[in-house]
């Protein structure tokens, strides 16, 4: 059967209830399900409630739910007959003020089952709070809405292709989040990008182990599913200890997830004797965050399908870029060719960028957002000559394959080196013993910023930082080396599942962040620091001889000059160094041919 192109999320139940009313819908555990027929029926009821409500197309109804097939349902209705902005059910006060505000809500449908202060919140704001009542003895999904508003029934509106359909925040990681919104256009062309590039179609069951409330489980899940034709088990949330029986229940083809969900499944493989995966998987997705090539083996290895990589965000209603399903290539470490809009390799300037070329990755194409809301200056700087810049770095191969070297904001600069910190965690993940990794920058007395990293180890597993910095040698540059290494117990993840880079290097920053230090001291560490990088070694004591660790005349007169450059008024040369061939040795001859106001004015620029 031939899969149709949509304009709106409508023609989506309305196309497939007539075609397969029998076939499910919704699925959850321990529920009936819900026939795509049963779909559209319970679709149009809620309609009907929401004209009586007053909530048109332009109401912006903020849905605040455990996930489920309930909170499925109420993204499906809201999103088709109004505008949704599903918001985190696990939101403190502070956070709904903001959100609330932002959307400048038409009215609040909350889940009557969940404490939240989002009610006190919707109440000191004159929202309509709408209790979302969930009908567990009926099929998946069904609820009724209990409450009222002061507005006026609407008409059926006829619902455009260029309406907005759903308000995501992006995460705001150094600044206000920002409001993005989704057209219904936008929806159905990744829509269709999934079907094609999945191969998708009525006979799919998608297992969602993806909260409901972010792009990844709303469109590479439960519109991609649905839109085929096809069938979604909505899960309660993500639990390790259950998803091998949902596996054994529902019989899913397909499931998608973050990497640190499938690292948490391999896990529960590995602890469990009664993890046999079905036979009726045919692959597994991973978007929303770079996989490591051994989780990726390790997955094809334990279930025998295909991992499929892609590359999503929410600016582009999710999919920008895919691996194909075999007997396409498969490439370890790229997220895929481009797999609905166009992908560019911009530089700076927003020139584009040759093969092979690393820069910053611009998309454009049908599904992806036309400019956030109300923010004029954010747009100014996304946007060049139609492009969205998504800020991740990285380049586009021979193949047309695209792979990431991580976000242009996340970069590391060490002394004027770029390092990128997903290239160090992919290459920390490859290690036996380390389960989950993610790099970040600490500051740094002269370098400006230095390498760190926490890692979280497998159960059994024993490793030292030492031994972890011996084996990331061969592996790694040694500037791109972490100067410190952190075992936790876990990282830090935000709702999604996705590792959070800024809040671990928050989190750990106090144990990080410099002393206050004279100019004597800076000094010593800056000629440190001068050894290190002239030797390619990191772990130098200020008492080991220069020579004796590898240096030789040519590193010598390279010291020197570097030296020189520091304090102009003190002649430096190779001699100086052989005669000074250690870190303390060079830093008392500074001590004792500078008078205090020299040495306090060359230590100003480290």
């Amino acid at each position: 059967m031939s899969l149709p192109t949509y304009s709106n999320l409508a023609q989506i139940f309305e196309y497939w209830a007539p075609k397969l009313p029998e076939q499910a819908a919704l699925l959850a555990p321990n529920r009936l399900s819900l026939t795509h027929a049963e779909l559209l029926k319970q679709l149009l009821v809620l309609r009907e409630r929401f004209q009586h409500l007053g909530l048109g197309q332009s109401a912006r109804i903020a849905v605040l739910a455990p996930n489920g097939p309930e909170l499925a349902l109420a993204f499906l209705s809201c999103a088709t007959y109004a505008t949704c902005a599903p918001l985190n059910p696990g939101y403190q006060k502070n956070e709904l003020e903001f959100y609330l505000d932002d959307l400048d809500a038409s009215a609040l449908l909350i889940a009557s089952t969940l404490q939240s202060p989002a009610r006190e919140v919707a109440h000191a704001r004159g929202i309509p709070v709408l209790e979302l009542c969930p009908q567990t003895e009926q099929a998946a999904g069904c609820f009724s809405i209990e409450g009222k508003t002061k507005r006026s029934p609407v008409p059926v509106h006829t619902v455009a292709s260029d309406d907005v359909a759903l308000i995501l925040h992006t995460s705001g990681t150094t600044a206000r989040p920002k409001q993005v919104p989704l057209t219904q256009g936008n929806l159905c062309a990744s829509i269709r990008h999934l079907q094609l590039s999945l191969a998708l179609t009525s006979n799919d069951c998608c297992l969602n182990l993806m909260p409901l409330f972010h792009i990844h489980g709303l469109v590479g899940a439960l519109l991609a599913s649905l839109g085929s034709g096809g069938s979604l088990v909505c899960s309660p949330g993500f639990s390790p200890a259950e998803v091998f029986s949902w596996l054994r229940t529902f019989q899913p083809t397909w499931y998608t997830a973050v990497p640190t969900i499938h690292q948490a499944v391999l896990a529960q493989a590995k602890a469990s004797a009664e993890t046999v995966p079905p036979d009726s998987l045919r692959f597994i997705r991973s978007s929303s965050a770079s996989l490591a090539p051994t989780v990726m083996a390790e997955l094809e290895q334990r279930f025998n399908v295909p991992v499929i990589e892609a590359y999503g965000m929410t600016e582009a209603a999710h999919q920008m870029a895919s691996n194909p399903l075999p007997p396409g290539v498969r490439k370890p470490g790229s997220v895929g060719l481009p797999a609905g809009p166009e992908i560019r390799i911009l530089s700076e300037t927003g020139d584009a960028l040759s093969i092979g070329q690393t820069g910053e990755v611009g998309i454009r194409g049908p599904n992806v957002m036309t400019g956030y809301s109300h923010n004029p200056t954010a747009n100014e700087q996304a946007f060049t000559e139609g492009w969205f810049r998504t800020g991740d770095q990285g380049f586009l191969d021979a193949e047309g394959y695209l792979f990431l070297t991580g976000r242009i904001k996340e970069q590391i600069n060490r002394g004027g080196e770029k390092i990128a910190p997903l290239e160090i965690d992919q290459v920390l993940l490859q290690h036996s013993s380390i389960q989950q990794a993610v790099t970040f920058a600490m500051p740094h007395p002269t370098l400006g910023e230095e390498v760190a990293a926490a890692v979280v180890l497998g159960k059994e597993a024993r490793l030292t930082e030492k031994e972890l910095r011996h084996w990331l040698q061969e592996r790694l540059a040694h500037y791109k080396i972490p100067k410190k290494v952190f075992f936790l117990e876990d990282i830090p993840k935000g709702p999604t599942g996705k590792i959070q880079r800024r809040v671990v290097a928050e989190q750990l920053s106090g144990s990080l962040a410099p002393s206050s230090k004279g100019p004597s001291e800076k000094l010593e560490d800056f000629i440190l620091s001068l050894y290190q990088s002239h030797l390619a070694i990191d772990q130098i004591e200020k008492d080991d001889n220069f020579f004796v660790l590898g240096g030789d005349s040519i590193r010598a007169m390279q010291l020197a000059n570097r030296l020189q450059n520091l304090t102009p008024s003190l002649s430096i040369d190779a001699v100086t160094i052989f005669e000074h061939p250690t870190v303390a040795e060079l830093h008392q001859f500074f001590i004792k041919n500078l008078d205090r106001a020299t040495l306090t004015e060359c230590c100003q620029s480290l």
